[in-house]
């Protein structure tokens, strides 16, 4: 099995990469700088023709064509890894959940943090209920997965991109995010080791 992940420094490659390095998922990373335009050129424009980071190739899931598996977008990237490698899928619904929360994520809790207006109007009520979900423990089976990594990585963004956010209405959130940044497959993610 060989999976190879194409990331770059501030690119969303982060969540699967942590993801693969918590579970102990062995995967080769490939690191493009999107400043030198790598991204665009012609042999990872083949992997994703979109030129964006993260993409994934899977070298033990084939497509329908007997090739590889290739893969863009965090979300995905994340599903597909708890799906066939991280031994997520315990019931039925455990593949519905892990998508909604990755997706939540990825367009609605992003769309809150980082477009200014809307971080006004509606991260407050988002924050709030995560705090409370948050205070119930893992996300799906009760258990750290691709759920948790999606949602934790968005909210330890809060912190890393506004350091002086005040968080202190949202206790869980605060405690988490701290207790996130010692994780050692984190740090070695973020580069803080």
């Amino acid at each position: 099995m060989a999976i190879t992940l194409y990331g770059g420094p501030q690119t969303r490659a982060s969540m699967p990469r942590w993801y693969m390095e918590e579970k102990g998922i062995p995967y080769d990373l490939v690191e493009l700088s999107l400043a030198e335009g790598q991204n665009l050129k012609e042999d990872f424009l083949a992997i994703n023709p979109f030129g964006k980071l993260p993409a994934m190739k899977d070298d033990s899931v084939l497509d329908s064509n007997g090739h590889p598996l290739v893969l863009f977008e965090s979300g995905a990237i994340l599903l597909h890894l708890a799906e066939h490698h991280g031994d997520e899928i315990k019931q039925p619904g455990d593949r519905s959940l892990i998508s909604q929360w990755t997706h939540f994520a990825n367009s609605t809790l992003a769309f809150a943090i980082f477009v200014p207006d809307q971080k006004q109007k509606i991260l407050p009520r988002l924050l709030s209920e995560l705090d409370s979900k948050i205070t119930k423990g893992y996300f799906i089976n009760n258990k750290w997965g691709a759920a948790d990594c999606a949602i934790t990585s968005y909210l330890a963004y809060i912190k890393l991109f506004f350091p002086n956010e005040d968080l202190s209405a949202y206790p869980a959130v605060n405690i988490l995010i701290q207790a996130t940044r010692e994780r050692p497959a984190y740090q070695k993610v973020m580069g803080f080791t």
